[in-house]
């Protein structure tokens, strides 16, 4: 049963499903785990399934989309290999953490799909004036072995703040950062910084957005095992796409 503020939320009077994009661990040499992004029924982008949602809408939307993603990887996910499942979410669009959950615990169980293999990511892009909220939020999601993230991280709100109130597992390097990196001793500066306030804090690097051979190089040297982007893949609806091969990802 679901917290009194997500039933009163008003129904969804439109259709929507996943993509799935590759997060590369460069480390392995394989797939690490797919992030679900939301896709219109005919491809649309989340941009156009986004601008549909109403203010009564956000929650339940939010819930909706949960229960989407660990149907459709529980359906796509081999079952001999371990994959993450990242979800994004909308701190905004919780009410009370653990009654927000039990959608999403009920998806995972009703299809076998282990919490531990779930990350939820929350972007910096949405205001969160709660602090506190989001605190008990997080605190929520590890009782029950998700794995936290801070998408879009260095653009948006807050950057090295969100790191003082709070500790992830996981940050994403926001992609306007990565792009052309290779050419820019500042921006690689700036990536290595925070690549080792991570490490000091015991916090995964993912650089998302990789478009070239030539910033996953020079990500990768610093220290980063994580990468997602065009690169290596685009989203898939529907489907699991492969890693390009034929590139330096044979050789690391």
């Amino acid at each position: 049963m679901a917290c009194d503020g997500c039933s009163a939320s008003a129904k969804l009077d439109f259709e929507f499903s996943m993509a799935f994009q590759p997060i590369y661990d460069a480390v392995a040499g394989r797939v690490w785990g797919y992030e679900a992004l939301v896709r219109g029924l005919s491809g649309e982008g989340a941009y156009d399934v986004l601008s549909k949602v109403s203010p009564e809408q956000k929650y339940r939307f939010d819930q909706d989309c949960r229960v989407k993603a660990i149907e459709l990887a529980s359906r796509l996910f081999p079952a001999d290999e371990e994959l993450m499942l990242s979800i994004n979410f909308m701190p905004n669009a919780v009410y009370e953490p653990a009654a927000c959950l039990r959608a999403t615990l009920l998806a995972a169980r009703r299809c076998s799909f282990p919490t531990s293999s779930i990350m939820f990511e929350f972007t910096e892009n949405e205001e969160v004036s709660d602090t506190a909220h989001l605190r008990n939020i997080i605190t929520e999601y590890r009782k029950h072995g998700f794995t936290t993230a801070i998408d879009d991280f260095g653009a948006g709100h807050a950057g090295l703040g969100l790191l003082v109130d709070f500790q992830p597992d996981l940050i994403k390097i926001d992609m306007k950062l990565i792009r052309g990196i290779d050419t820019s001793p500042v921006r690689q500066a700036v990536a290595a910084g925070i690549v080792g306030i991570a490490k000091e804090l015991n916090i995964t690097v993912l650089a998302e957005g990789i478009e070239t051979e030539a910033e996953f190089l020079v990500l990768k040297a610093t220290g980063i095992r994580l990468f997602q982007g065009y690169w290596f893949a685009k989203p898939a609806f529907e489907a699991l796409p492969q890693i390009h091969s034929g590139s330096v990802l044979d050789r690391v």
